[in-house]
């Protein structure tokens, strides 16, 4: 048979594929296979993958089952405890479990102790090196693609703490953090953002401010509200360090 007349059969589905029954030579491929690369064919089968959370330590659980309590949390402790992590995970699962309709990050953008001058670009390319941290850990819990389509859709929202006077952030999972480099003015103005339907969890390490001792509002301001019913405030301790075994080695002599 000719290819012209071939190509017609097909176009006007008159191909009987019958008519090579017993030939040897030429066989059907199976039509009922369990897998197809169309997408409708492929409804029922899990393409997510979101790492499961679990605490290290106990310091890590007491601050998880205060976030699932508390709409106001505070965790203090030293380096490497897990802090901010463990505050961007469960802002993460809020989002995604529909309990909140957006993330909003915040850091003071302060110099870790030296001038590193001046930066080119416009505003958000000024501020990229000290949202960097949020950035990582965000990019750890979603790909980076899924943090710039939510970002695009205003889901996620990372600002430093100058931009968030005057706001009102109702609906939405709030992390403040390395606010011992807030000064107390500062910090109590981001407390009162706290809006409806909000959680908002603080995080910092008090020993080590990048400010003088005396500007840091995050020891001061925390003291105050551990008396304060609604308000959980977790103490993590060199113990609750889950970085390089040496961390939590210096981080006790130094």
């Amino acid at each position: 048979m000719a290819k012209r007349a071939l190509k017609r059969q097909l176009r006007e589905g008159a191909f009987d594929a019958g008519q090579f029954e017993g030939d040897d030579k030429i066989r059907r491929l199976p039509v009922d296979r369990g897998w197809s690369p169309l997408a409708h064919h492929n409804d029922d089968r899990e393409q997510a993958y979101l790492k499961t959370i679990k605490a290290k330590s106990p310091g890590q659980q007491e601050l998880i089952n205060a976030i699932d309590a508390k709409n106001l949390v505070m965790a203090l402790g030293p380096a490497g405890t897990g802090k901010t992590y463990l505050a961007i995970a469960k802002a993460v699962e809020s989002l995604e479990a529909g309990k909140v309709g957006r993330i909003v990050l915040s850091r003071p953008a302060v110099e870790a102790g030296e001038s590193i001058g001046f930066l080119p670009g416009d505003a958000e390319d000024k501020l990229a090196p000290y949202l960097r941290p949020l950035y990582d850990a965000l990019s750890d819990r979603l790909s980076m693609k899924r943090v710039r389509a939510l970002m695009a859709e205003g889901a996620i929202e990372i600002a430093p703490v100058g931009f968030m006077r005057g706001r009102t952030l109702n609906n939405a999972f709030v992390v403040i953090d390395e606010a011992q480099n807030c000064t107390y003015t500062q910090l109590k103005m981001l407390l009162t953002r706290l809006g409806w339907h909000s959680t908002m969890v603080v995080t910092g390490d008090p020993d080590q401010s990048d400010l003088l001792p005396e500007f840091s509002g995050l020891g001061p301001v925390a003291t105050k509200l551990e008396a304060v019913g609604n308000i959980a405030v977790v103490r993590l301790a060199d113990r609750d360090i889950v970085r390089h075994p040496l961390v939590a080695e210096m981080l006790g002599v130094l």
